[in-house]
C-alpha cells in the first residue's frame, strides 16, 4: 500500500471562504489503486508555502505520492507549478501531458493547465487542477500506471527490469 498526501492549494479554501470539493474525489480513487491517505493540508496561493508543504509530505512524512489540488491555471496568484519545479530533483513531462491531452477532448481549456510532475527523493509528485471534474479525469488517466511508477520511484522494482521480464 502507498501512502498519499494531497496538498490543496487556494486562497479561498484556507481562509474558510470556500471548501474544497476535490479532496474526497481524489481519496475515493486513491483507494481504488490500493493507497492510503496518510496526510492532508490546505495552502494559501502562496509559493514559499506550497514548497515547505511539498518538503514536509516528501522529507519529513516520507509519502510516495504528493498530489496537489488547484493553484495551476493563469491567473495571477497561481504558483502550484513554480513550486513543485523548485522542489523536484526529476522531472515527469509525460503525466501532465498526458492528462492534458486526454481531457481536451471534452475541455479544449485543460490545454491551458500549467500543472507539471516530479520526483524529489522517493516520491513523486503530481500537479492536479482545482476543479473536482477535472481532477476526476485527470486522475483517471494515470490511475492505471500509478502502482508501477510508485513501485519504481521507491526502489521496490526496476521499471526496465520489470517490464523485460513480462515481455519475455
Amino acid at each position: 500500500m502507498f501512502k498519499v498526501g494531497i496538498i490543496t492549494v487556494s486562497t479561498s479554501v484556507a481562509q474558510g471562504r470556500k471548501k474544497s470539493k476535490s479532496d474526497q474525489i481524489i481519496i475515493d480513487l486513491i483507494n481504488q489503486m490500493s493507497g492510503e491517505v496518510s496526510a492532508q493540508s490546505i495552502v494559501p496561493d502562496d509559493e514559499k508555502l506550497i514548497i515547505k508543504e511539498i518538503e514536509k509530505f516528501v522529507d519529513e512524512l516520507n509519502l510516495n505520492l504528493i498530489l496537489t489540488t488547484g493553484g495551476t491555471g493563469f491567473s495571477p496568484t497561481d504558483f502550484t507549478p513554480e513550486a513543485t519545479q523548485k522542489v523536484i530533483e526529476r522531472k515527469v513531462p509525460g503525466i501532465p501531458e498526458a492528462m492534458r491531452m486526454a481531457t481536451f477532448k471534452n475541455s479544449p481549456k485543460s490545454i491551458l493547465s500549467r500543472a507539471i510532475a516530479g520526483i524529489r527523493k522517493r516520491s513523486l509528485i503530481i500537479n492536479l487542477p482545482g476543479n473536482p471534474k477535472g481532477v476526476k479525469e485527470c486522475l483517471e488517466i494515470i490511475l492505471p500506471v500509478l502502482p508501477h511508477a510508485l513501485k519504481v520511484v521507491s526502489g521496490k522494482i526496476i521499471g526496465w527490469e520489470t517490464d523485460k521480464k513480462n515481455n519475455a
